[in-house]
Formats: structure tokens, C-alpha cells, sequence
């Protein structure tokens, strides 16, 4: 398997993504989301991030953040999916939505129920206006995706925060550009 590059502390917001097993509909229900959420915001609160937006779609999530130099952000998306598959999966398996048995991956010689696919890909944002466009890009995917008719519908993105609503799931960091 190729190794995926990430450039760190370059002193640049980064676009991340990262999908469910097998892009699997795993993000469907309130209390899945939610648990995710409460992580993203320890996460963030724990490594000092400065989160600028988000989307969690049925299959994947996108994120626009700012890590500290001191942080290698591999290392802190390989946490947020390790975190939070622990609390999504018990939710999975009382929700029975989704057959377990196709979530099964072997690591070590053991079968293990796996949330996440495996790695992420970032982008370094190198100029405020593409951290504009990545935040866009993940309040449209929902309208794109026909999930909705406008960006205010979906509740699992960051794009009524930035509209001023004060009932949003997980606040913004103001961004500084």
C-alpha cells in the first residue's frame, strides 16, 4: 500500500476527508453523528485546533482546520476516527441497521469491526480564498448530493453557524482572514 504524504507544519489550514468503511452509509442517524461530533470538538479542544468547517455526509466527512505547528494532523485524524469508532460502533450494533458481519476486517489475525476506511487525504490550504472554497465546498455538497434543497437544511454542517443561527451542533472558530 502506497504511503499518503502529509505536509505538516507548513503554517496553512488543511481540507481533510476521510470515509466510512467501504463508504458504507454509516453516518445516517442523530445519536451516530453526535457521537462523532462530541469527539471532533475533544479532539479539537485537546490538540488546539481551530476548526473553520465541516460537513458529515451518510458516507464521509470533510473538515477545513488549522492545527498548530507542534501537531502532526495524521496522528490527530487517526485519533478522531479511533475515538469516535469506539463510540459509533455499540450505537451500530443496538441500531441494527447495518449487518455487523460486513464491517469485519482481519488485522493482526484477529477479525475487528471496522467504522473508518483506512487512511485520510488532506489539502494545505495556502491562500485564505481557498479556505473560503473548501468551506463552501462543504456546505454545497449536501445540495449537490441532492440531499437537500440549500445548504441551511442540512443540520450536520457548519454552514448555519456561519449565517449566525445560535442552534448549531458544533461551534466555529472565527476565522482569522
Amino acid at each position: 500500500m502506497t504511503r499518503l504524504r502529509h505536509y505538516d507544519h507548513l503554517g496553512t489550514a488543511r481540507f481533510v476527508t476521510f470515509s466510512c468503511y467501504h463508504r458504507f452509509r454509516l453516518l445516517t442517524s442523530t445519536p451516530i453523528i453526535q457521537a462523532f461530533l462530541d469527539e471532533l470538538a475533544a479532539v479539537r479542544d485537546r490538540y488546539r485546533l481551530k476548526l473553520y468547517g465541516y460537513v458529515i455526509m451518510p458516507e464521509h466527512v470533510h473538515l477545513v482546520l488549522w492545527p498548530p505547528d507542534s501537531v502532526r494532523l495524521g496522528v490527530v485524524i487517526g485519533q478522531l476516527k479511533s475515538l469516535s469508532a469506539r463510540r459509533m460502533l455499540p450505537v451500530l450494533r443496538i441500531q441494527r441497521g447495518v449487518p455487523l458481519d460486513r464491517l469485519e476486517v482481519r488485522r493482526d489475525g484477529e477479525g475487528r469491526l471496522a467504522f473508518w476506511q483506512a487512511r485520510c487525504y488532506d489539502h494545505n490550504c495556502r491562500t485564505s480564498d481557498i479556505v473560503r472554497e473548501k468551506i463552501e465546498y462543504c456546505h454545497k455538497n449536501p445540495v449537490v448530493r441532492g440531499l437537500v434543497n440549500s445548504p441551511e437544511e442540512w443540520r450536520w454542517s457548519s454552514y448555519n453557524w456561519y449565517t449566525g443561527c445560535q442552534d448549531v451542533p458544533l461551534w466555529m472558530d472565527e476565522p482569522d482572514f
